[in-house]
């Protein structure tokens, strides 16, 4: 499949995502400690014990990786400024923290990078964790004082602001299913979590408007919910995958609501008057983050406790972190957002990408299978533009190898390889095959 940014409409941003805890290296600058340090501190939660301490050392090496995407012809940078780095013990400042970032956000400009900023990707502080983390609504709070902080140095220089990277992550994966930090699987905190974490983002979108910083939103991951069978009780697993995962976050925005079929199990342990948040969650947004990867196929799960289901494996080709490949579900997710949500707001894929066990050989890394995903998953996203999505933006994930939270470094998701001992860049052939599609003609 050939595709150029020629096929795109003319103004589309094409760019790579990374996170911080993922990147830059926790162990300097002044970063206070966050739950993913004693997360990944506590035996079995993370492959071989591997932290963020120093992961790809982007807080020294941030220059050669910002070449790197603009050698690429990238058009911007989705980045992420840590909690932990700006406000060590969650509430005091860090000028180192706000130093580098006032460093990366100039590099940025210098290469004519457009700055896509996310104010928080998991690196709760580990101050603010002992007193509850998510599950204690004083964090939304806490987390609005972060946001002014940053965007007081950063905003006048930012394309855009999302608020959370994928609350499903922060809330469900974190504190029912225990996977990532802070690993509990707990009803109660799972479902004070989903609704803090939202009450967090319109806490924060309504300090930023008060200050008068434009281009606000929300990062959102989905997951295309499929019933294994064409049976009622299959069916009605997908959709309450599909609420859980998918409708809870976009509807508590949007709609103010939160599906009736996720509240049946989490209704009976949300905070007290929840309801009364709504009208902050409602925040209106300016643009939409979509990140996509895979499907599930749902079943019903009758000895299963609340929500009564469990995944059934497809027959689909997997990405070696055992996700099926399939375009069509951003197709799907993007033209859903347009026409049942958001209307004709801007929507950016903000992540898309596979891990891959990619070797490097005589100084290069041959990723086909890599070029194949990433070109599919773009004639996807023409797809959904042709047929009215407004997407304005497609950001891969990754630029780099990285730390890939509980699987540690042994995914390999970037467009650059990275050696984890040397540090050493180098370039993979869906690098050079995205930088040849994007060339310009200027």
């Amino acid at each position: 499949m050939s595709m150029s940014r020629f096929d795109f409409p003319p103004g589309f941003i094409f760019g790579a995502a990374t996170a911080a805890y993922q990147i830059e290296g926790s162990g300097f600058g002044g970063c206070g400690p966050c739950h993913w340090d004693t997360f990944a501190a506590t035996p079995g939660n993370v492959i071989r014990a591997e932290d963020g301490s120093v992961a790809c050392d982007h807080y020294h090496r941030w220059p050669e990786d910002l070449d790197l995407i603009s050698a690429a012809h990238m058009d911007g940078y989705r980045f992420s400024t840590s909690w932990a780095r700006v406000m060590p013990d969650g509430v005091s400042v860090n000028p180192e923290g706000l130093d580098f970032y006032d460093r990366l956000v100039d590099g940025m400009l210098a290469r004519g990078l457009k700055p896509f900023q996310t104010l928080y990707h998991w690196e709760m502080p580990s101050a603010l964790a002992d007193k509850g983390g998510w599950t204690n609504r004083d964090t939304c709070a806490r987390f609005a004082d972060f946001s002014e902080a940053i965007t007081r140095r950063l905003g006048d220089r930012v394309a855009a602001i999302a608020t959370i990277n994928e609350p499903w992550c922060v809330a469900w994966l974190s504190h029912f299913m225990g996977i990532h930090a802070p690993g509990l699987r707990d009803i109660r905190a799972a479902a004070r979590a989903m609704h803090h974490i939202l009450l967090a983002h319109g806490m924060a979108v309504e300090r930023l408007r008060g200050m008068g910083q434009p281009n606000l939103g929300i990062v959102l991951n989905f997951d295309h919910a499929q019933p294994a069978t064409d049976g009622a009780e299959d069916r009605l697993a997908a959709d309450r995958w599909d609420g859980i995962f998918n409708r809870w976050f976009i509807e508590g925005i949007t709609r103010q609501t939160y599906p009736e079929i996720v509240l049946e199990g989490l209704g009976p342990h949300m905070p007290d008057r929840w309801q009364d948040d709504m009208a902050v969650i409602g925040q209106k947004l300016d643009w939409l983050g979509v990140n996509y990867y895979t499907r599930h196929l749902n079943a019903h799960d009758p000895s299963a406790a609340w929500p009564h289901l469990r995944d059934v494996d497809g027959e689909l080709p997997k990405t070696q972190m055992g996700w099926e490949i399939y375009p069509e579900g951003l197709y799907g997710f993007l033209t859903r957002m347009a026409r049942d949500y958001v209307g004709d707001l801007p929507i950016y894929v903000t992540e898309n990408g596979m891990a891959n066990a990619d070797e490097l050989q005589d100084g290069a890394v041959a990723d086909k299978v890599r070029e194949d995903f990433l070109f599919a998953h773009l004639a996807a996203t023409q797809r959904a533009i042709t047929d009215g999505a407004n997407v304005k933006g497609f950001f891969y994930w990754s630029l780099l190898d990285n730390y890939e939270w509980a699987v540690g470094y042994e995914k390999r998701f970037g467009l650059v390889h990275v050696d984890y001992k040397s540090l050493a860049r180098t370039p993979k052939s869906s690098y050079h095959a995205l930088a040849r599609a994007l060339t310009r003609n200027d």
